[in-house]
C-alpha cells in the first residue's frame, strides 16, 4: 500500500526572511548589492494555501516547474496579490507554449530551435513578449535539458536576431555531484561575451556560491516551503 504523508507545516514568513537575509550577506560578502539579487521562491508541488504566507509578507517573484500545476493556482493568486511576478523554471513542451505565455512572466527554459520558433510565433499571436533566460546544460549531461555551451552563442544570436525573442539572460542546473562554482563561473563567461546581465543560478544548497558568481536570480524552494510531500510504500 502506497500512502502520501505531508511534513508538518514550516513556518513560511520565517524562512523567507531566514533566506533573504542570507541574500543579503551573501551579497555583501561578495562586494554586491543585495538589491540586485532576485530572490525566486519556487513552489512547485506547494498548495496554494502554504504560498499565501510568503505573499502576504510582500514576496512577488515565484518559480513552477509545470503549466498546469501554475494553472491551477497562480491565476487566482496573482489576481488578490498584483505585482506578482511568476517564473517557469521547468522543461516547456512545445504544446504548452500558448498557455505558457500567458500565464507566466519570465520564461527561465529556452533550451532548443523548436521551442524558440513555437514561442516567437505564439508572442506575435499574442501580443504579450515574457523575458526569456536561455537554459545552459553546463554539465553536459545527456538527461538534462538545456543548449551545448559550445552551441550556447549560436543559440542565443539565433534567438535574439532572427527570432526577435526578448533573451534578457541565461540558466544553469549544476550536475548534482559537481562543484557548483564551475558552472556558474561558465555560465557568467557565456552570458558576458553575449552582452547578457541576467544569471538565474543557484538553488537551496548553493545560492550564495551563486551570488558570488554573479547571479541575479536565485531559485529556492525547499528553504522557504520545506519538504515536498513524499510517498511511503508499506
Amino acid at each position: 500500500m502506497t500512502v502520501t504523508t505531508t511534513p508538518a507545516a514550516p513556518d513560511v514568513a520565517a524562512n523567507l526572511a531566514a533566506v533573504l537575509e542570507r541574500i543579503i550577506r551573501a551579497a555583501d560578502g561578495s562586494g554586491r548589492r543585495p538589491e540586485d539579487v532576485t530572490l525566486v521562491a519556487v513552489t512547485k508541488t506547494h498548495p496554494a494555501d502554504h504560498i499565501v504566507p510568503a505573499l502576504a509578507a510582500s514576496h512577488r517573484v515565484f518559480g513552477e516547474n509545470r503549466v498546469q500545476e501554475a494553472e491551477r493556482k497562480w491565476p487566482a493568486l496573482k489576481a488578490a496579490y498584483p505585482g506578482t511576478a511568476l517564473h517557469l523554471i521547468g522543461p516547456l513542451q512545445t504544446n504548452k507554449v500558448r498557455e505558457a505565455v500567458a500565464l507566466f512572466d519570465v520564461l527561465e527554459t529556452l533550451d532548443r530551435p523548436k521551442l524558440a520558433e513555437a514561442l516567437a510565433r505564439e508572442m506575435d499571436r499574442a501580443g504579450r513578449r515574457p523575458g526569456c533566460f536561455v537554459e545552459v546544460n553546463t554539465g553536459e549531461e545527456t538527461q538534462k535539458h538545456g543548449v551545448s555551451p559550445a552551441e550556447a552563442d549560436r543559440f542565443i544570436a539565433h534567438c535574439r536576431g532572427i527570432l526577435a525573442l526578448p533573451v534578457i539572460g541565461l540558466m544553469c542546473i549544476p550536475p548534482l555531484d559537481d562543484e557548483p562554482a564551475l558552472h556558474f563561473a561558465l555560465l557568467a563567461k557565456i552570458a558576458a561575451r553575449n552582452g547578457l546581465t541576467e544569471l538565474s543560478m543557484g538553488m537551496s544548497a548553493d545560492f550564495e556560491i551563486a551570488i558570488a558568481f554573479g547571479a541575479t536570480h536565485v531559485r529556492v524552494g525547499s528553504a522557504i516551503f520545506g519538504a515536498r510531500p513524499a510517498s511511503v510504500t508499506g
